[in-house]
C-alpha cells in the first residue's frame, strides 16, 4: 500500500499536517520523526495504516525522574570513551581522517569485512537516510514492515517513493513471505528493523537469512540492527556475514544503544562496495562525526566489560519489569531491545498525562486498534519508579 499525501488526500482522509518541531522536537526528530507532521483527527501523530503517536504538550514533564521515552542506555558512555574524548578534544581543530580510517579498520576486523565495505556517519539513522535519499531519486517503491522505525521510510517518501507497508505478524515478527511476494519491478530497496522498533519483537534469523539470500538477488535488502548488540548471543543473530559473502545485504549498526553514545553520534553500515560507491558519490556519512567521537567509539569498541555491564543490567532490569507487568495482568510483547511494548486500557493522552503527573516520560501508540505503552529500559530504580507510577494510576 502506498502513503503518499498532499494538502487534498489529507483532508479527504481527516488528516492535517503540522510544524510540529518547536512543539514536540524529541518526537518530531526522532524514531518516527517527520517535519512537517501528519496529524490525524483524533489529534495523534500518524505514521501509517497501522502507527499512530499520542501526543501530550509539553512532551515531557518539568520535572523528569524517570525518562523513558527515547530508548537510551542509561549507563554510558563508558568511562573509557569520556576519557577518550577529553584527551582528544584539544585536537578538535584538526580532521580526523586517519584516526576514521583506524576505526573503519577496527569496525571491519569486527564484522569480518574490508574496510571497503563500511561506511560511517553519525547516528545509524543519518546512514538510513542517505540511503533512502540516494536509492529513491528516481521514484520507485520501498517495502518494509508496518510498524517499523520511519526514518529511512520518511525520506524515500519525500524523495518521490512509494511505501508498501506490510503489516507485521501476529506475533508482531515480519511478514517475511509477504514482503518476498510484494516485490515487484518498481521496489528499489527492502527494508526490515530487526529486532523492531517500537514492538521490540525479533524476527528468526534463520527465516530472515534464508529471506536476504533469495530477495537480495532482486533488490538490495537492509537490516537495521539497531538493537540487535543488546541481545544475548546477538552477534550471531547478525547477517552481516552475508554482506562478506557477496550478498547484496546492508547492515546498520550505531554506538546509541549497546555503547551509551547516542549524544555522541555514531554509527556505520556494512554492505557491498559497489552499493556504498552509489550512496557516497551523492553525500559523505563520515563528515558529519565528531573528531571526539571517533576517539570515543575506538575506546568503547575495546571496552568489552561495559558492554556485557550493560547487557546484564538491561536484562535484570526487564526482567524485573516483567514480572510487575505480569502481576498487574498486563500482556506485553516480549522484547529483544531496550524498550517494553504492552497495551494499556487507557486512552492513549490521558495515560500520558497521568504518567507525566508522576514526573515519569514515556511513549503511548496505537497498534492494531489497540493502545500501548512503550517504555524505556533504564536503570533499576527508574524501572521502580516507573512501576510505581503505573500502579498509582491503575
Amino acid at each position: 500500500m502506498e502513503l503518499k499525501f498532499d494538502r487534498r488526500s489529507l483532508l479527504k482522509k481527516g488528516l492535517f499536517t503540522l510544524g510540529g518541531v518547536a512543539l514536540a522536537p524529541h518526537l518530531t526528530m526522532g524514531a518516527f520523526g517527520n517535519s512537517p507532521q501528519i496529524i490525524d483527527g483524533q489529534g495523534r501523530f500518524y505514521y501509517s495504516p497501522m502507527l499512530r503517536e499520542h501526543v501530550i504538550f509539553p512532551a515531557e514533564p518539568a520535572e523528569i525522574k524517570a525518562k523513558l521515552n527515547a530508548n537510551e542506555n542509561p549507563y554510558g558512555p563508558p568511562m573509557s570513551a569520556r576519557k577518550a574524548v577529553a584527551d582528544s578534544v584539544y585536537l578538535g581543530n584538526r580532521y580526523a581522517w586517519k584516526e576514521m580510517y583506524e576505526l573503519v579498520n577496527k569496525i571491519a576486523k569486527k564484522e569480518g569485512v574490508t574496510e571497503k565495505h563500511i561506511m560511517m556517519g553519525p547516528g545509524s539513522s543519518d546512514l538510513l537516510e542517505k540511503t533512502a535519499l540516494v536509492m529513491f531519486m528516481k521514484g520507485g517503491n520501498v517495502v518494509s514492515a508496518d510498524p517499523c522505525y520511519m526514518s529511512l521510510i520518511k525520506v524515500a517518501e519525500a524523495t518521490g517513493a512509494s511505501w508498501k507497508a506490510i503489516p507485521v505478524k501476529k506475533d508482531h515478527s515480519h511478514d517475511l513471505d509477504a514482503m518476498e511476494a510484494a516485490v515487484d519491478s518498481e521496489t528499489k530497496l527492502v527494508y526490515i528493523c530487526n529486532p523492531n522498533n517500537p514492538t521490540g519483537a525479533v524476527t528468526s534469523a534463520s527465516e530472515l537469512r534464508e529471506f536476504c539470500k533469495r530477495v537480495s538477488k532482486k533488490v538490495p535488502v537492509f537490516v537495521d540492527e539497531a538493537y540487535m548488540e543488546l541481545v544475548e548471543g546477538g552477534a550471531t543473530e547478525s547477517v552481516v556475514d552475508l554482506v562478506a559473502e557477496g550478498y547484496d545485504v546492508i547492515v546498520a549498526r550505531t554506538f546509541s544503544k549497546i555503547m551509551g553514545m547516542a549524544g555522541l553520534r555514531i554509527g556505520y553500515m556494512a554492505a557491498l562496495p559497489e552499493t556504498l560507491d552509489k550512496i557516497q558519490e551523492i553525500t559523505r556519512g563520515g563528515m558529519g562525526i565528531s573528531y571526539t567521537s571517533i576517539f570515543a567509539a575506538i575506546a568503547a569498541m575495546d571496552d568489552a566489560e561495559f558492554q556485557v555491564m550493560t547487557r546484564k543490567k538491561n536484562t535484570a532490569a526487564k526482567e524485573y519489569l516483567y514480572a510487575e507487568l505480569k502481576k498487574m495482568n498486563f500482556d506485553y510483547i516480549p522484547s529483544y531491545t531496550n524498550f517494553v511494548m504492552f497495551p494499556i486500557v487507557w486512552d492513549g493522552k490521558e495515560y500520558l498525562k497521568k504518567m507525566a503527573d508522576e514526573n515519569v516520560a514515556v511513549r503511548s501508540f496505537d497498534i492494531m486498534d489497540k493502545t500501548w505503552c512503550r517504555v524505556s529500559i533504564g536503570t533499576m530504580d527508574e524501572m521502580k519508579m516507573f512501576v510505581s507510577a503505573l500502579k498509582g494510576i491503575s
